[in-house]
């Protein structure tokens, strides 16, 4: 159970176990329809180090501790090479001058790959922090990536895009204003890393110059927060990791926004990012 604390804005304690229904429901889904395929084997590896880490870190924070920072950060590394290791990676960009790709060299190709990942993931763990807020950006997300995966028929990324947003259609059911659960970090930094590697395996195949930003725009609002966020903290001198309430969902709440209001507003910004994605990939064809 998450208990209430000066920080956090709900009243009274709330279930943390969603994130395993998260989890269960993605794998279920992706395993069924694309079988043993290296997203599966991706997500999966990756996906249950995070959820088993997320959930180790949701215990100590019921039980009124501090989970320590070295252990996470070192778990996230390794899992944001993990795509990589099968084969799902950033290999270049069409040289906009003549013909053909810029390749990536090797290890510039694994190192674009993880810091992809590693931003996502803990980027969507930001965000989580408003009834409904995550789950509903990642539905969003995951929705325009799907579109994206079908107009270039990659048959096998649309079933990740797809398994991805109805497990979070499903759990916004329980999760939108008043919560009825929440996902806790084992359910965030999981819908983080695998919508990560759900752009990687997509949008960022065979990328020109100009469609790297369809996966850009698709996550837009919790790219948007995460520099919101560390160029405050950054100009405050706050380190980068503390929790605090500079996000944008605790901005627009301390303006007087109630949280369906706030949920709302960023949905719509989240909109029009996916819609700007979506012209984008129309236009650029």
């Amino acid at each position: 159970m998450d208990a209430p604390t000066k920080r956090k804005i709900h009243s009274s304690p709330i279930p943390l176990m969603g994130g395993i229904a998260l989890y269960l429901g993605c794998m279920i889904a992706i395993y069924a329809f694309d079988g043993a395929s290296a997203r599966f084997a991706a997500v999966c590896t990756g996906g249950t180090l995070l959820v088993a880490t997320g959930l180790l870190d949701d215990w100590y924070k019921v039980k009124g501790k501090e989970f320590p920072v070295w252990p996470r950060l070192v778990v996230y590394i390794v899992v944001s090479a993990v795509p990589a290791w099968f084969g799902i990676q950033i290999i270049g960009i069409t040289n906009v001058a003549g013909q053909g790709m810029l390749l990536f060299p090797v290890w510039l190709s694994w190192i674009a790959t993880m810091a992809w990942v590693f931003g996502i993931t803990n980027m969507i763990n930001f965000i989580d922090g408003v009834d409904g807020l995550a789950s509903g950006i990642v539905t969003i997300s995951s929705f325009t990536l799907l579109i994206a995966a079908i107009f270039k028929e990659q048959h096998g990324t649309a079933i990740l895009a797809a398994a991805l947003a109805g497990a979070c259609l499903a759990f916004l059911a329980f999760n939108f204003y008043p919560a009825r659960i929440f996902m806790g970090d084992a359910g965030a930094v999981f819908l983080g890393y695998t919508l990560a590697v759900l752009a990687v395996d997509g949008s960022f195949k065979s990328a020109t110059m100009i469609s790297t930003l369809v996966p850009v725009f698709a996550i837009g609002v919790p790219i948007m927060d995460s520099v919101i966020v560390m160029t405050r903290r950054l100009w405050s001198g706050k380190g980068l990791h503390r929790a605090d309430k500079l996000h944008t969902h605790h901005t627009l709440m301390s303006w007087g926004l109630t949280q369906t209001q706030t949920v709302s507003f960023l949905y719509l910004i989240g909109m029009l990012f996916s819609l700007l994605s979506i012209i984008l990939l129309l236009v650029i064809g």
